[in-house]
């Protein structure tokens, strides 16, 4: 039967409009297909393109990067007179070695000498025999050639006479003992010019960095490369992308590899469910479509920047990272600036957050870093850089005018806010802060320079007394190399038995100038530099990790002279780090009993900074030594913004009143009512108290009439030998107590 008008017409009018609109999908599904997967392989071509280009131009530039840094080593008269004529050996290591390694990062370091033979070497930061290498030298030798045909074609000439910006070196990828390795080889040459060398005599500096799963994790760090990694084999897959890596000759090294990055796949596989139902939806397909699409591209670039702002941001306190300090350092000193313009980096250091940290537990500590950083921002203008470096470490890019002032007002105000107490779960703490600064002139574009600059200005902040600020002097680089010297210098002093001596200040009677102890004071007499100061070496001690050692070594000598006088009070001071030591109790009460000193008769002098940063540690020892018998003095009194909260929270028992009370004591004078305060507070809490530091007749004389107990000072004996103070302990045993007016 034929169909009905109506009918047909329908028919008709899905099948005029149907056919079309289906065609058109399927057509438009089939376009939209093929162009996404046309752009998803585009993408990822272009993808892989820049990758590999980023792989190259990152070893491109470590190759370059190793001569740049041995430079700073091998432009030196220093250089130059510690290998000729004779070796330094200690010097070289310290210098030409171990420096490279520590600050650098390079795995091996070579010196040779003008026929080329190696004089000293160092692997991964220790210095080993010469002969270790001997076979790794035919290797290099290529690079040593062309670096000995360059000088001898009158490149070094050329830079000496200021013709040329660098001097003659050779770097490229050598396999050296079956690694593959960045190798730069470079001349040893004055940086004065006043050292000359008869050509072709020079001395050369080999230094390495191996291609290895070491460095591959540093360039992970430093350039954010996905899984980077070095290999022979040829096997990356769909995940993976090489990179072959040639020498200057052509040769291959090996394969730099990385984790393949496929965002146009990605894409693909996230849309595939969407295109599937765009085929049964029909029509409604497009606008679901258009509209997820939308969505995902939202979301992916909401996702994008969020990883983005993570990557460069801290997760605690919202504050730039390093990388991004680094980023912006960089570009504040590149970018043009007028003449009236400077650029400063600021280091910070908190002081005593460990303690904190330890004291009130991890909840506390990041509560204490986000408030700090919110004071820090108040403190900046809205052109500087505030970053959170990790840790209790914090850094300022500051743009100021030219001179000093401004940086160290802004040091000064930092050190001010900080010093506030702060509200951590219902109790207060105070902390402090250190700061190193450096300063950029005019043509100064290297970043890393000038943060090196910062942390040494840091450094030096830390080792003269925490919580002020330092800025930078060129002096201080050879200051923090004397540093190294003098703890190589102690360690090696520690271990023998000729360098470090112990001398004892006589402790006299205020009222009868009777000697009733002595007190211990380390010294060193240096074999080359004669007599250091312990203000000089302690603080070295202290930073390094010697301290303990040091303290020990008083002691035990301290503790051996007080067994042979019973009766009599010898007083050794302690640091901080032997305090923290949770075994330093033990180690005290084992000293005693192994020399037989009665415990009663040692006399421990704490300082009020080690109450400060270690309350809780100070509290438990106290505790201790005072249960056996051991007497506690609290040194430096005064001194410190809680001295008097000291005495009511610490069983003591004498306070030691600092040498800057007593130089200014004179009749009338304020210095006379605050010590003559501190003395009736000592004595109401039956404490006794010893000033240190008397000098003069005037001074004993106001002690005596305040109250004092013990005297100690140059007016009545400077430090003396064991020999001497024993003489002095034998005569006071045998005279009989007088009066002294």
């Amino acid at each position: 039967m034929p169909p009905k008008p109506g009918s047909s017409t329908r028919w008709q009018y899905i099948a005029s409009v149907a056919v079309p609109v289906v065609t058109s999908v399927l057509f438009a599904a089939a376009a939209v297909i093929g162009f996404g997967l046309w752009s998803a392989q585009s993408i990822d071509a272009r993808n892989l393109e820049r990758q590999t280009a980023l792989a190259g131009h990152v070893i491109a530039t470590q190759v370059a990067r190793l001569p740049h840094e041995q430079e700073s080593v091998t432009i030196w008269d220093d250089s130059i007179v510690h290998t000729k004529p004779s070796l330094d050996a200690h010097w070289v290591d310290v210098n030409l070695g171990i420096w490279m390694a520590d600050f650098f990062g390079h795995d091996q370091v070579v010196v040779l000498d003008d026929h080329d033979t190696p004089i000293y070497a160092m692997k991964h930061g220790e210095q080993v025999e010469t002969t270790s290498v001997a076979s790794e030298l035919p290797e290099i030798m290529p690079l040593i050639s062309a670096l000995r045909l360059k000088m001898a074609q009158g490149e070094l000439d050329a830079y000496s006479e200021g013709r040329a910006d660098t001097p003659p070196r050779v770097s490229d990828l050598v396999v050296v003992a079956g690694v593959p390795s960045i190798v730069s080889v470079t001349p040893i040459i004055s940086d004065s010019g006043e050292i000359a060398q008869v050509p072709g005599t020079e001395y050369l500096h080999v230094s390495m960095v191996h291609l290895d799963a070491e460095f591959a994790a540093w360039l992970s760090q430093e350039y954010m490369i996905a899984t980077p990694a070095f290999t022979t084999l040829a096997a990356a897959g769909s995940d993976r992308s090489q990179l072959p890596l040639t020498n200057a000759s052509g040769r291959f090294i090996t394969f730099f590899e990385w984790g393949l990055n496929n965002p146009g796949q990605a894409l693909v596989q996230q849309t595939a469910p969407v295109l599937a139902v765009a085929f049964l939806i029909a029509g409604l397909i497009v606008f679901i479509l258009l509209d997820k699409l939308w969505r995902k591209s939202l979301a992916l670039e909401t996702g994008r920047e969020d990883a983005e702002h993570r990557s460069r941001h801290d997760a605690l306190t919202g504050l730039p990272n390093r990388s991004s300090f680094d980023t912006e350092l960089a570009r504040s000193l590149t970018l043009g600036r007028p003449r009236e313009k400077r650029v400063s980096a600021l280091l910070l250091d908190l002081d005593r957050f460990k303690q904190i940290n330890d004291t009130l537990g991890h909840q506390a500590g990041d509560d204490l870093i986000e408030a700090v950083g919110q004071r820090l921002r108040q403190l900046i203008g809205p052109n500087d850089t505030l970053a959170r470096l990790g840790g209790d470490e914090f850094a300022i890019v500051y743009h100021h005018g030219p001179g000093l002032s401004e940086p160290l007002t802004l040091g000064h105000r930092i050190i001010e806010a900080l010093g506030k107490s702060f509200e951590l779960l219902g109790s207060e703490a105070f902390i402090g802060v250190s700061i190193g600064v450096a300063v950029a002139e005019p043509g100064d574009t290297e970043a890393r320079e000038l943060v090196r600059r910062a942390d040494i200005a840091l450094f030096e902040a830390k080792a003269t007394g925490r919580n002020r600020v330092v800025i930078f002097e060129e002096q201080m680089s050879e200051l923090l190399q004397n540093r190294h010297v003098i703890e190589a210098d102690l360690r090696e002093a520690l271990r023998r038995d000729d360098q470090l001596s112990v001398a004892f200040q006589p402790l006299y009677a205020a009222h009868s100038l009777k000697v009733t102890g002595a007190e211990a004071l380390v010294r060193w007499n240096h074999p080359k530099l004669g007599h250091i100061s312990p203000a000089h070496f302690i603080p070295v001690a202290e930073s390094s990790g010697l301290i303990e050692a040091v303290g020990e070594f008083v002691l035990e000598r301290a503790c051996k002279l007080g067994a042979k006088w019973p009766g009599m009070t010898v007083a050794v001071n302690i640091s901080p780090t032997q305090l923290r030591n949770r075994n330093f109790t033990e180690k005290v009460l084992a000293v005693l009993r192994q020399t037989g000193m009665r415990p009663e008769d040692l006399e421990l002098e704490i300082t009020e900074n080690i109450l400060l940063e270690d309350a809780h540690a100070a509290s438990e020892a106290i505790h201790v030594f005072r249960a056996e018998g051991v007497q506690i003095a609290l040194d430096d009194f005064g001194t410190g913004y809680s001295s008097l909260n000291y005495l009511k929270r610490y069983p003591v028992d004498r306070i030691k009143i600092d040498r800057s009370f007593v130089s200014q004591l004179a009749p009338g004078g304020v210095s006379v009512a605050i010590v003559e305060a501190m003395v009736k507070l000592a004595h109401a809490l039956k404490i006794e108290v010893t000033a240190e530091g008397v000098e003069t007749e005037e001074q004993r004389l106001l002690l005596v009439q305040l109250g004092c107990n013990i005297l100690q000072g140059y007016l009545l004996s400077p430090p003396i030998t064991q020999t001497s103070i024993e003489a002095l302990l034998r005569a006071a045993r045998d005279v009989p107590t007088a009066r002294v007016a």
